[in-house]
């Protein structure tokens, strides 16, 4: 447990509450505008609060010992400048989920476990203003009228927020954290995510542009899989990145970046991800990555897959890689056009090639469970094969730990000869079935 954890269970005496509040008015009255001045770095701000509160701090009558006023300096600080409460868990490399259920209740997540934290904010009014402080940063709003939103933080952490009237028990907020650097394959190996013939297979696919579908649950990791594929994509291709909120961060030089916009106070001006999506195929994309198809947009990127933008990746909720196929049609059922399933179906099996799909296990980590060709239509219905399964007869070790990995099933797919085709090969043993022990 953190100091910040045992501070906040152990709760504050009231002396220091008492200066805290005291010191964070005058130091609001003196400051004022200069607070909000554009013209300072976010570190001269940071350094001009920090020594007008121990300017202020001197002043008090009640004595505080050093490290009490490096905890109201801390508290003050992350209050003005920062989230909060919320703060010290944002900084901790640890920590890959905050939820804040009301002003009164935090949990962060550690190594895929959740903990209760005893932080708290003083009432809902101060969740409420860091919750417009995040919101503000990304030109987005939230209010009676449109009462939850997606934003993110600037380094790109997800952050969603509900508000009363939807929110019964007060202002909930869910930020989802990214690594300071971003993870790639190495890292997902390392966590035991992949094995390296999966990585090496999927390497092959991304270089040999084939469309893959990244599917799985809420917080599976899916948009980490798809920052990590994103690796493979040549340097010398323009790659067209389309999301609900910007959150992918690739390394190649040639990316450009669209986000969906809302509609305003009038309800006017929604840019969607489906217009984003039609407007990409005039842009001359050679890689279109759909951050998560989750609406009438399937249809329209299934139809840029199948004309000439080859190399497309997306994620989308799901529990299955057959249910993944399950809501891509009726996604693009939504799009309202006169289709019939068959066309649907027939759309899906020549757009996809592969689908991975990512499971967050009981034990808390996230895993491929499933590497699955799409192999084509046979009748009505669309043909799978499973090239790699995760091995969950393995069971798991005394704490609870799943011992199983990804095996292969033993069949070669049908995209090899694809891939063979255009220069890529794809070593055979890659798919023979054996045995490997979690963390080859």
């Amino acid at each position: 447990m953190s100091l910040a954890e045992r501070l906040a269970q152990s709760g504050q005496p009231d002396r220091i509450a008492a200066v805290r509040s005291r010191v964070q008015g005058a130091l609001v009255e003196s400051l004022g505008p200069r607070l909000y001045d554009m013209s300072l770095t976010e570190a001269e701000l940071r350094e001009l609060v920090h020594q007008h509160l121990r300017e202020l701090l001197d002043e008090e009558e009640i004595t505080l010992s050093v490290q009490e006023k490096a905890q109201v300096i801390q508290q003050i600080g992350d209050g003005i400048l920062g989230l909060g409460p919320l703060e010290p868990y944002v900084r901790d490399p640890e920590v890959t989920e905050i939820m804040v259920n009301g002003a009164e209740s935090v949990y962060v997540e550690r190594a895929g476990k959740l903990h209760w934290t005893g932080a708290r904010f003083l009432d809902e009014e101060q969740l409420r203003r860091t919750i417009d402080k995040i919101v503000a940063r990304v030109g987005r709003r939230i209010d009676e009228a449109s009462p939850y939103v997606d934003a993110r933080l600037p380094d790109g952490s997800r952050v969603n927020a509900v508000i009363p009237p939807l929110a019964l028990d007060g202002p909930c907020l869910t930020i989802r954290k990214f690594s300071a650097d971003p993870y790639g394959v190495k890292d997902l190996m390392a966590f035991e995510t992949l094995t390296p013939q999966v990585a090496e297979l999927v390497e092959a696919c991304v270089r040999g542009r084939l469309n893959i579908l990244v599917s799985g649950g809420t917080g599976a990791g899916k948009t980490t899989t798809l920052n990590a594929l994103s690796s493979f994509l040549p340097d010398d291709e323009r790659i067209l990145t389309i999301e609900d909120a910007a959150e992918l961060r690739l390394q190649q030089p040639h990316v450009v970046r669209l986000e969906y916009r809302p509609p305003n106070i009038e309800g006017k001006g929604e840019i969607t991800v489906r217009d984003l999506v039609r407007n990409a195929l005039r842009m001359r994309p050679d890689r279109i990555v759909v951050g998560e198809v989750r609406g009438s947009e399937a249809l329209d990127m299934l139809q840029a897959m199948n004309t000439g933008h080859e190399g497309s990746i997306s994620t989308i909720h799901a529990n299955s890689p057959r249910d993944a196929l399950s809501r891509l049609e009726t996604m693009s059922l939504m799009a309202g056009m006169d289709l019939t399933i068959r066309a649907v179906r027939e759309q899906m099996a020549s757009a996809l090639d592969l689908i991975v799909h990512q499971s967050r296990l009981r034990d808390g980590t996230r895993r491929f469970t499933h590497v699955t060709e799409v192999v084509g239509m046979e009748g009505d219905v669309i043909t799978l094969q499973n090239i790699f399964m995760f091995d969950f007869k393995a069971g798991t070790d005394e704490h609870g730990r799943f011992l199983g990995s990804l095996k292969a099933t033993g069949l070669r797919p049908g995209f090899a000869e694809k891939l063979g085709n255009r220069g890529i090969r794809v070593p055979p043993q890659t798919f023979a079935p054996q045995t490997w022990a979690p963390g080859a």
